[in-house]
C-alpha cells in the first residue's frame, strides 16, 4: 500500500478501507495533479489514472456549462473490471475512488461522499 502522510491521505484511507473492493482514492486539482492519495497501486500508475479521469471530469463540466446545467457534482464511469467515481470537492478540486467490479457501488458512493465532506472541512 502506498500513502502520503497528510490529513488528506488519512481521509482517503478511511474511504478506501470503508469500501469493499476499493483500489484507491485520490484528491486532485482540476489540472489532474494529485494533492494526496491512498492506493494499493503503483504511485505512478495511480497518478496517471487520477490525471486522466480529471481530464474527463473537466470535459463533462465543460459540456454541462455549455448547456447551462450547472457544475458537475458526481461522475461515475464503469469499465469491465473497475468503476471510477469522481466527486467535485470545491474550488476546482475533486476526489476520486476506484473499485474493482463487481463492487457495492452504494458503499463506494457513501464513502466518497463522506470523504468529500471531510476534504472540504480540511481545506477550510
Amino acid at each position: 500500500m502506498v500513502s502520503i502522510g497528510s490529513p488528506f491521505a488519512a481521509i482517503l484511507k478511511r474511504a478506501v478501507e470503508d469500501t469493499p473492493g476499493a483500489i484507491g482514492g485520490a484528491f486532485a486539482a482540476s489540472d489532474g495533479e494529485m494533492v494526496d492519495y491512498f492506493s494499493r497501486r503503483d504511485p505512478d500508475e495511480w497518478a496517471l489514472l487520477t490525471a486522466h479521469y480529471g481530464v474527463l471530469l473537466a470535459q463533462v463540466q465543460s459540456a454541462l456549462n455549455t448547456w447551462h446545467y450547472g457544475e458537475t457534482d458526481l461522475l461515475m464511469l464503469a469499465h469491465n473490471d473497475i468503476a471510477i467515481l469522481i466527486q467535485s470537492v470545491q474550488e476546482g478540486y475533486y476526489a476520486l475512488i476506484a473499485v474493482y467490479r463487481p463492487a457495492p457501488l452504494g458503499r463506494a458512493l457513501s464513502a466518497l461522499g463522506r470523504a468529500t465532506h471531510a476534504l472540504r472541512r480540511e481545506m477550510s
